[in-house]
């Protein structure tokens, strides 16, 4: 026994880190456009205005995918190349590229999965006040409504918001990301609200407008919580940490602040404790509107955090030893974060489970042979994907995985200087090469897993 016949192997790109383009065609500046823009800000000043140049490589990239043997591909939408003012007029040029990309894809054999918000927050909007501004709320639904409307006649599958803990936590909370604000508290705590009200309001438009019965969820990330032994008491500790929130400055990387409004209708008592005097008004048609239902959860996931029980009956978290193995990026490897992070997650929230992202940076480069050879990754995810396996074998229901990433992309603040791809991507050139994990990933999704 192994994964399901019909499992859903992928890999994950999102529109800003890839697709460049970024004034061509009547497209909309988001806040990425002009963060990176701001000295200092991203690793040695990079931009996404090229980056794989995706816009007008897109078949080549779609060939790439159909070579490798993908089933599956999550991609995001870049809300201001399909609504430049975030909202209103429709750019037809933007939805066009969109159709074309979802048109190879089906022709390629490769389902694709539609990502409403990777971060591409509209400027236009953010000048309104963004995920402060409560219309956000309508404004996130029209453009779901826009997206439904025009591509669920061939797209099913769809997640609302990719890693709230991110643009909320990194965008306003430590302001390392778009749009680099340190915002009061309160404030975090308000867009975080408006967030999820804008996940349940876009989930009601994507079903009102769809063409055919669509599936809808949501990718959170966190890190995971796994145990020291395989003790009782220490899975327990294990689960209790993984569902705890967080202290105040650092509240947004909490899994259940998130997660248990969408899935079972309330926010988690111990942040309403801790919480309270920064949380702003939350209503019962608030959290009914948050837990509109959705079809399955997503998670990524890269690493998680070893825990036992302490001898004062509570969660502590196990040091890690010296020289504790790490990827470039500085993330520890910790493959049984794939074994108990979905088993936890689908113990509490009772979905089917997709894990949207997973993968690693390594220091790639070609090599004399005009080869990429990265026996790290590959290593990395014979581990890891070799735990998520056995979490299928213990009967947690999981749909599909998603490669992190399908090639090397704009990495954020990082710029052009960490490589998450399995396809090396020369920007100099904009060559594509498949790495070695490449070939790996191809074989194994040739045998359905049953190698690892």
């Amino acid at each position: 026994m192994g994964f399901q016949k019909d499992f859903a192997w992928g890999a994950a790109t999102s529109a800003y880190q890839i697709e460049g383009a970024a004034e061509e065609d009547g497209k909309g500046r988001n806040i990425w456009d002009v963060y990176t823009r701001e000295p200092g800000k991203v690793y040695e000043g990079h931009t996404g205005d090229i980056a794989c140049d995706h816009y007008h490589r897109f078949r080549e990239d779609v060939a790439i995918m159909k070579e490798m043997g993908l089933k599956a591909y999550r991609f995001s939408i870049n809300w201001a190349r399909v609504l430049p003012e975030g909202k209103g007029k429709v750019n037809e040029a933007g939805i066009a590229f969109y159709d074309q990309l979802i048109d190879a894809l089906l022709e390629a054999g490769i389902e694709p999965y539609i990502t409403l918000y990777h971060w591409e927050l509209p400027y236009a909007l953010y000048l309104k006040g963004g995920w402060m501004n409560e219309k956000i709320v309508d404004w996130f639904g029209a453009y779901a409504g826009l997206i439904s409307e025009r591509f669920s006649d061939r797209v099913t599958h769809f997640f609302t918001l990719n890693e709230p803990q991110c643009f909320v936590g990194l965008g306003f909370l430590t302001g390392g990301h778009a749009p680099g604000l340190r915002a009061p508290l309160r404030d975090t705590f308000q867009m975080g609200h408006n967030v999820l009200k804008a996940h349940g309001r876009a989930v009601q438009m994507l079903r009102l407008h769809a063409k055919q019965p669509i599936e809808v969820g949501i990718a959170p990330t966190g890190t995971m919580c796994y145990p020291a032994t395989d003790a009782p008491q220490d899975i327990d500790a294990a689960r209790q940490q993984l569902f705890a929130v967080e202290e105040l400055e650092n509240w947004t990387w909490g899994v259940s602040w998130w997660s248990d409004p969408v899935l079972l209708g309330h926010y988690p008592e111990e942040g309403l404790r801790k919480y309270e005097a920064y949380l702003p008004r939350i209503t019962q048609e608030d959290l009914k509107l948050i837990s509109e239902p959705i079809d399955f959860y997503g998670q990524n996931i890269y690493n998680g955090k070893c825990v036992r029980m302490g001898g004062d009956g509570k969660p502590e978290i196990v040091k890690r030893y010296e020289g504790f193995p790490k990827t470039a990026i500085q993330w520890p490897v910790t493959p049984e974060c794939l074994y108990w992070g979905p088993r936890f997650l689908q113990e509490r929230y009772q979905k089917p489970i997709y894990i949207t992202e997973n993968g690693l940076s390594c220091q790639d480069s070609i090599s004399l042979d005009g080869k990429v050879h990265d026996p790290a990754r590959i290593d990395f995810l014979a581990r890891y994907l070799r735990e998520l396996k056995r979490a299928v074998e213990d009967g947690v229901d999981i749909r599909g995985y998603f490669q992190w990433s399908l090639m090397d992309n704009f990495e954020w603040a990082c710029g052009y200087s960490e490589r998450f791809g399995l396809i090396f991507v020369d920007y100099q050139t904009q060559k594509r090469i498949w790495k070695d994990s490449a070939y790996w990933y191809r074989d194994l999704i040739r045998e359905n897993g049953d190698g690892l």
